[in-house]
């Protein structure tokens, strides 16, 4: 596949849904157990996430989710057997999406760079949390130190019913040609 081929094929994909079938609508509402194991593992003792007598005397009035745990809600539950195969991913992919089509094309390393969040509101006890998740964009290849490759960004916007946005998050990754690095 010559270069502009490639390009041709990424960009088409370039505002597209990442995956296919709609939103990912979380299996569980915004739940006190989750929130609470969440705080422990993390340390957090912001008592507006787990005490509720200090939650209803706070600005929020009640229990509220840490706001980074915002995209742990609509997390799909991994299927382990050919995780490997799957280059790690949780969940089977149907179709084509940028990361296969950049892996056919010899970009099969995958560095994750950065993340954003931008959190509108905090989600709150019942909430139940819907994902969609589209490609914002795609870099021409780039030589960087890990080896040729492409910069592959998403955006998932997190909404609440109905259709209400609680939030953002911005995702990077390099996608490199492993042994591509310059001498």
């Amino acid at each position: 596949m010559g270069a502009e081929t490639l390009d041709d094929e990424l960009q088409a994909l370039v505002g597209q849904p990442v995956g296919r079938g709609g939103p990912s609508v979380a299996p569980d509402p915004v739940n006190q157990p989750m929130i609470r194991h969440w705080a422990a593992a993390f340390d957090d003792r912001n008592p507006v996430y787990v005490d509720p007598a200090a939650a209803a005397s706070s600005r929020f009035g009640g229990i509220v989710a840490p706001p980074l745990m915002l995209q742990t809600w609509t997390m799909p539950t991994p299927t382990l057997a050919g995780i490997a195969g799957r280059g790690g991913s949780p969940v089977e992919q149907d179709g084509d999406t940028a990361l296969s089509v950049l892996d056919r094309a010899g970009y099969v390393g995958t560095l994750a760079t950065n993340s954003e969040f931008e959190i509108v509101r905090y989600l709150r006890l019942g909430d139940v949390v819907s994902a969609t998740t589209v490609f914002a964009s795609i870099s021409e290849e780039k030589q960087t130190r890990m080896g040729r490759g492409r910069f592959v960004t998403w955006v998932t916007t997190y909404t609440v019913e109905p259709d209400e946005v609680v939030g953002r998050q911005t995702f990077r990754i390099l996608k490199f040609e492993p042994g591509g690095a310059p001498s």
